[in-house]
């Protein structure tokens, strides 16, 4: 279930940042054009050492060239230096660029069900490592590889074909690799996915598993699936070694059979000892390329998987475009029509979590969303705060559907407390301020207080400030979900949804829950209590009953309640007890 976006107004960030570096790709072109004909100077060196200088027995023509190769190998090294220098730099500028999109697209990817677990920042890693290795300069230098081995039939036919066999050799080597490595490493890469999100899912419900003992099954459980990504890493990385070993070896090997062809050539003086010398040394540099390529290749195919997964991620992440700056929202919400369904099932059917929901409510109003387990409360909750884009129908804030507003300038306005509250890895006062700076202290002691938490925050050792990264105890689970209720009401957002308020609250939590709404509305918020408690829902003034994903009553809360009780005698009658609330 995708969170909603506007198609005119997205772009690949991946796709934008991959064009921003295209000067810095040239510039590497250009670095590597320098450097592969400076490469030629070992070459060439031995060419006159041993057709000129032992020939004429001159000691200044030797100084001479030596002197020559000193400079070109200094430039050579100055070059190879900036070369590298220029694509580490992309790599950690693309990483910069793109950390932002991915990280929100790793948040957003927690909104969807049924989607496949994704990392993509661990995909962004891996490509910026793949540009700050070794495995790109010798993409690099592959075109040149046709180009030493044309020198190579300058100096002799023969040579020439040599070093050829020896190159389809290397590049057979390195096409089976492709086709024998590119399966296990995809699927390395998934169980490394799986392991990595069932590890963290374990530390979360420590508690529960190690209070029922779970912990040997649940290790036994994470071991099948690490032994699976390691014998996926392992099998590629068996056929990866091969082919390395291989493309290794040819390379020496056609090396001294040039040696040894040309020292044949050169016996009958077909060529003379410098170009044997000079073709030898040609040919590895030749192979040298596919060589490194082949010793990179595992890392160039897991930077391509990561790639292709970064792009299916971010693809429509928000641009740079700015959206038109709709006014602040007064509350008007307004459902027509509704209808999601579930994601599709291994036979290909999708089932509808809701069906035909359709009510309107003004500023100030309160709905309570009641009904049994499953009954699509939770749905409708998402729906009406944007995090899921109805199927047929529309949820409009104000006259507008949600695509129409900026998701963060929208999000000041809006509060949402979901039914699993899990608090960040951050201070208190962090949390409650939605990491936002511009938030004053007066503006979340107001939130602490109108969620009835200030004083419970007061009596910790550090208060404000304590830091929930140091553990779990330090906030019970109704202490959590009031530190969460602060953070949705903090500056009184216009819309604000929450998801069983109560489940964990006390009395005391509970009467301030119930004062919350009311301030809320007295102050002309629009807010939705899905209610599985009864208490939940004292403070508001409409009710709305699902049933199965279906809308079957919707009006003022005391109508509802009274149909209710009429229709199940004796059952609701807790509901009922509160038809007279407001």
């Amino acid at each position: 279930m995708a969170v909603l976006q506007n198609p005119a107004t997205t772009t690949n960030p991946l796709s934008r940042a991959i064009g921003s570096l295209r000067d810095s790709f040239l510039y590497v072109g250009a670095f590597s054009f320098a450097i592969n004909v400076l490469m030629l100077t070992g070459p060439l060196f031995m060419l006159q050492v041993y057709d000129r200088v032992l020939v004429s027995r001159s000691i200044p023509t030797l100084v001479a060239l030596f002197a020559m190769v000193a400079v070109l190998y200094a430039f050579l090294g100055m070059f190879d230096f900036v070369r590298a220098r220029v694509l580490s730099r992309a790599g950690y500028r693309l990483d910069i660029e793109l950390m932002t999109p991915a990280q929100a697209a790793f948040i957003g990817s927690g909104t969807r069900t049924g989607a496949e677990p994704v990392r993509p920042v661990g995909d962004l890693s891996a490509i910026r490592r793949f540009l700050c290795s070794n495995g790109l300069p010798a993409l690099f230098d592959l075109p040149w590889v046709p180009i030493y081995l044309g020198i190579v039939y300058l100096l002799h036919v023969w040579l020439g074909l040599l070093a050829t066999v020896g190159a389809l050799a290397v590049v057979a080597a390195t096409l089976v690799n492709e086709w024998m490595t590119r399966g296990p490493i995809a699927r390395s890469a998934a169980e490394d996915i799986r392991d990595t999100n069932f590890s963290e899912a374990a530390k979360r419900d420590a508690e529960a598993i190690v209070a029922m003992g779970m912990v040997a099954d649940v290790c036994r459980h994470w071991q099948l699936i690490r032994h699976d990504g390691l014998a996926e890493a392992q099998t590629a990385g068996g056929r990866s070694e091969v082919a390395q070993s291989f493309t290794k070896a040819m390379r020496l090997f056609i090396q001294s059979g040039i040696l040894a062809l040309g020292a044949c050539l050169a016996i009958f003086q077909e060529i003379s000892a410098g170009s044997m010398i000079a073709a030898s040394i040609l040919a590895g540099r030749a192979l040298a390329p596919i060589d490194a390529a082949v010793a990179n290749w595992k890392n160039l195919i897991v930077s391509r998987q990561a790639y292709k997964r970064l792009l299916q991620v971010l693809e429509g992440q928000p641009s740079g475009f700015t959206p038109f700056a709709l006014p602040a929202p007064k509350g008007c919400l307004t459902v027509n029509g509704v209808v999601k369904v579930a994601e599709a099932d291994r036979q290909g059917r999708r089932r509808p979590i809701l069906n035909g929901i359709q009510f309107e409510l003004q500023p100030g109003d309160g709905l309570g969303v009641i009904g049994a387990s499953g009954s699509g409360k939770s749905s409708l909750a998402r729906l009406l705060i944007g995090l899921w884009a109805p199927d047929r129908g529309t949820v409009r804030l104000d006259g507008g559907t949600f695509e129409q507003w900026d998701r963060d300038a929208l999000g000041r306005h809006v509060g949402y407390l979901p039914q699993s509250v899990d608090l960040m890895a951050a201070t208190i006062r962090q949390n409650i301020a939605r990491f936002d700076p511009t938030v004053t202290d007066a503006q979340i002691v107001e939130a602490a207080t109108l969620a009835g938490v200030h004083e419970l925050i007061l009596t910790l050792p550090d208060g404000y400030s304590t830091d929930l990264a140091r553990g779990k105890s330090i906030l019970s689970g109704g202490q959590a979900q009031r530190v969460a209720l602060a953070r949705a009401v903090l500056r009184c957002p216009r819309l604000v949804v929450l998801d069983e308020p109560n489940a964990s609250l006390d009395a005391d939590g509970e009467a301030a829950l119930i004062n919350a709404i009311k301030v809320l509305r007295q102050r002309g918020s629009c807010v939705v209590v899905m209610a599985h408690r009864p208490s939940a829902i004292a403070a508001v003034n409409r009710i709305l009953f699902l049933k199965n994903g279906q809308q079957v009553q919707f009006g003022e809360k005391v109508e509802v309640l009274r149909k209710l009780t009429r229709a199940v005698p004796g059952r609701n009658i807790a509901l009922a007890s509160h038809r007279t609330s407001r």
